[in-house]
């Protein structure tokens, strides 16, 4: 994993030889040290207590250790720091540093000048050019052959000078990696847990560590030596101005690394896919409003001489009275704008879209793998990456069959017992929302009945607008959503601080199998927590309730299961949808945005009066917020999380891409707005692909199919209205004159159970269903129309799953996954490598025969002359 510490004898710079330099005659704004030369490539801080001699000690070892790996150390007295009380620790690689670790690591590096001609040309590419960005901006750096560098041939690289030929993210990426595997102990037989920053930084002998960005973000740097990447990125990338500007992803990925790069990549080609579902969502959305005067139920609803005569039976026990079917007017109305054909359609469309996403993404990430070098980086990733942690706790040691070298593992027997206990918290955590939603279910039942006496007499239709809107089953709907959003709130804060704990618990072998195993217990979880409570609305609410008569209750208690109402419970799904969906985004932007924004302008508010010479580059930065290892993660899992929104329960609001796309517009420019000039900057590292995060949403999209099946199947009135209309319609022609008095039932209130019955009502009452009515042979068990209709779903279900599925296969078939282009060129640049390498070969073997030569020729004519004499 890299040349042992005491590999480069040559002593580094000490950081005590330097003399201190007035702060008045060297702006402090740079990220060189004190000789303008040397580049800052990571810096420590750290405050010196009055009682911290065991940290001291650490430091001093600590230090030491780097210097003797080859790192060369300077030192800011806290004298000069803004506080008072913080030391900066500068720390620079030297070449001979870069060099050994870029081979270590195998980073790819230049050797020739790309001359593959790139033929690509966009149709009507003038179209695009208001999106783009100037081309030194999405091109930052020509495009070259690369090989992994090799420190014994590098002659054979393109190495104009030295000291830019790694750029800081690769700089700053091998200095890490050099402090997070560095002991603090001294000698060779210390304490193997004594290794790297992490732990330092854990127990306070540092208090932070960061790379330095480069400049401020406002300003160009007065260095001409400074590339204002920073300044660049901000200007053309991070202002909200930028919103329909291209992402200069080349530029992002050559300042923040590869990692941070795809993330932005995927994010941004996420949001160009939603702008296509979000149009045709908008569509159906106009065709519901257009066809909202030829919905023939609604009228017969909200008509004095159909809905107004029929006399619905309470909807809970007591405290609810009878209540007249056109009291449901409005409800039925605004369900019509979601529950129509336009939304079978829609559904079937997502379900192919989500194929489409995720076919053209595959194609995205092949063609930046080869743009961005990282087409064999998987193995390397597997056989490098190992974390620390995993090389600290794995005392075993066994052969690897493959390197012939020992190398730390972790025993089954510890596995399987890690494995399980991490199991069964994620089990118990998933187990608390369930109980969470029952709870909030409860909350939905009881509350109803209670909002049904007090507007019993309609107070709220005194109020303006609004009042005639308001109804028990809107009332309840409503804070119940609200309810449970804050519980998911709460619940989410809770669980990532144990999500963190188990998998440490875990000790996953590479970075990679870290986040992967933290992406999926924390997807699982906020699979649960987000997603339950529109699971119920959508496939529970309103199925198991009974009859009059014969209600079901919840687990044997008084509290009778919820209804849905007449126009069904899609509008209700809505609600919930919106409310959850909207709550979450417009709760992240304002966590992601304005927290950072006002803890840096906290930290920060001693310095603003300073000039610029005075306030140092380091301690601008230390100012900022720390990103933090998982902070990528939580942009992915809010991202899918949305991406569950938009597909598992479309069917219920096709408007649900178009709110995405909104928000996604705000998000890009928000995470680089807060990257750019919020956070330090993120220790740069590599990914060729969003990793689990794939896979993930590959489920997604399969489990999309299914529920939104079963949605306009179970949860919308779209099939009975469509068997009435083609098989019961009284009249001559298609129609859906008849259908409420068709899908209603009636029943003999004297009937009803003593601790059901409110007061006297009505005979007969209605009710929602396809039941006998009193006095048949069979009244009240299901009619023959109820098992038509059930047919009719479940028929539904096969076949638009299988519909959906085969155009998912045979589209996912038909595109590549990696374009015919990438695949010629990727063939075209390995062969080319190896030409060259060989000529390289060849060409130094005829120096080496050649100087061989000339030597023996020398020595041949000395043997000559000596003979002579």
């Amino acid at each position: 994993l890299g040349p042992p510490w005491h590999q480069f004898d040559t002593p580094a710079l000490s950081h005590f030889g330097y003399p201190s330099i007035s702060m008045l005659f060297q702006s402090k704004d740079s990220v060189f040290f004190r000789d303008g030369v040397r580049r800052v490539d990571f810096v420590l801080s750290y405050i010196d207590d009055k009682d911290g001699e065991r940290k001291q000690e650490r430091r001093r070892e600590y230090e030491a250790n780097l210097e003797k790996a080859g790192l060369e150390l300077e030192t800011e007295d806290k004298s000069e720091s803004e506080d008072g009380k913080t030391y900066f620790l500068k720390i620079h690689a030297p070449w001979e540093v870069l060099a050994t670790y870029a081979d270590v690591l195998k980073i790819k590096v230049p050797f020739k000048a790309n001359d593959i001609p790139n033929h690509t040309e966009i149709p009507m590419n003038w179209l695009s050019t208001p999106f783009r960005l100037p081309d030194h901006i999405m091109h930052p750096e020509p495009d070259f052959f690369t090989a992994p560098f090799n420190k014994s041939k590098s002659d054979f690289f393109l190495i104009d000078d030295k000291e830019t030929f790694f750029p800081p993210s690769t700089r700053n990426r091998i200095v890490y990696y050099i402090l997070a595997r560095c002991p603090y102990y001294k000698g060779d037989h210390g304490d193997k847990d004594k290794k790297g920053i992490k732990r330092l930084l854990n127990n306070g002998t540092y208090t932070s560590a960061f790379p330095l960005h480069d400049v401020r973000y406002w300003t160009r740097s007065r260095d001409l030596n400074c590339e204002s990447e920073r300044y660049n990125l901000y200007k053309y990338w991070a202002r909200f101005l930028c919103f329909f500007k291209e992402q200069p992803l080349n530029l992002i990925r050559k300042y923040y690394g590869e990692k941070i790069g795809i993330y932005f990549a995927w994010l941004g080609f996420y949001t160009e896919m939603l702008f296509f579902a979000a149009v045709v969502g908008v569509i159906c959305f106009i065709y519901g409003l257009l066809t909202y005067s030829e919905n023939e139920w609604s009228y017969e609803i909200c008509s004095e001489e159909i809905g107004g005569k029929i006399v619905m039976c309470p909807l809970c026990d007591k405290k609810c009275g009878y209540w007249k079917l056109n009291s449901t007017c409005n409800s039925s109305w605004q369900s019509h704008l979601f529950d129509n054909v336009g939304t079978v359609f829609f559904a079937i469309f997502m379900g192919i879209w989500v194929t489409l996403f995720l076919e053209f993404w595959k194609r995205r990430q092949a063609r930046l793998e080869y743009e961005w070098d990282l087409v064999d980086f998987e193995e390397e990733q597997q056989q490098l990456q190992l974390r620390p942690e995993y090389e600290t706790k794995c005392t075993n040691r066994r052969l690897n069959r493959i390197t012939q070298e020992m190398e730390p593992y972790l025993p089954i027997t510890s596995k399987c017992a890690r494995t399980c206990l991490s199991g069964a918290t994620v089990l118990f955590w998933i187990s608390l929302i369930i109980a969470c939603i029952i709870g909030v279910i409860a909350y939905r039942l009881a509350v109803y009945a209670a909002f049904a006496s007090i507007m019993k007499d309609s107070p709220t239709n005194n109020l303006q607008v609004v009042g005639s809107l308001i109804t028990p089953q809107l009332a309840t709907s409503v804070t119940a959503s609200c309810i449970n959003f804050v519980i998911i709130m709460i619940l989410n804060l809770m669980y990532e601080r144990v999500a963190i704990w188990i998998t440490d618990m875990e000790i996953p072998k590479t970075h990679l199998e870290y986040e992967n195993k933290l992406t999926v217990k924390m997807f699982l979880f906020q699979f649960v927590n987000y997603y339950s409570s529109c699971f119920y609305v959508a496939f529970f609410k309103g199925k198991f309730v009974g009859y009059p008569g014969d209600y079901a209750y919840m687990f044997g208690s008084h509290l009778r299961n919820e209804e849905c109402d007449p126009g069904g419970c899609l509008i209700e799904l809505t609600t919930q949808l919106v409310i959850v969906m909207t709550g979450k985004q417009v709760w992240g932007n304002i966590q992601e945005a304005l927290v950072p924004w006002l803890m840096n302008w906290w930290g920060s508010r001693r310095s603003r009066s300073h000039p610029e010479s005075l306030y140092s580059r380091w301690e601008q930065d230390h100012d900022l917020q720390s990103f933090g290892q998982l902070g990528l993660f939580y942009e992915y899992l809010e991202m899918v999380i949305q991406f569950g929104f938009i597909t598992l329960f479309v069917a219920s609001f096709p408007l649900a891409p178009l709110l995405a796309l909104f928000n996604n517009i705000i998000e890009i420019r928000v995470d680089a707005w807060k990257f750019t000039t919020q956070f330090r900057r993120p220790v740069a590292a590599k990914a060729h692909s969003i990793g689990a995060w794939a896979e993930i949403l590959s489920g997604v999209a399969v489990l999309s199919v299914v529920t939104n099946a079963f949605i306009v199947a179970f949860t919308s009135d779209m099939i009975p209205r469509l068997v009435y209309m083609y098989a019961y319609s009284s009249d001559s022609g298609i129609s859906m004159k008849g259908y409420i008095n068709d899908s209603l039932s009636v029943f003999n209130i004297s009937e009803i159970p003593d601790r059901s019955r409110p007061e006297d009502g009505e005979n007969p009452s209605w009710y929602r269903d396809y039941r006998y009515p009193p006095g048949h042979e069979k009244q009240y068990s299901h009619t023959m129309k109820f098992w038509h209709i059930l047919a009719a779903k479940l028929a539904f279900i096969i076949i638009m799953e299988h519909v959906v599925f085969l155009v998912k296969f045979f589209v996912a078939w038909m595109i590549p996954d990696v374009p015919s282009e990438v695949k010629a060129r990727i063939k075209r640049e390995r062969y080319l490598v190896q030409e060259y390498l060989h000529n390289y070969e060849v060409e130094k073997l005829k120096m080496q025969l050649s100087q061989n030569g000339h030597n023996m020729k020398n020595v041949i004519e000395t043997v000559e002359s000596a003979c002579m004499l």
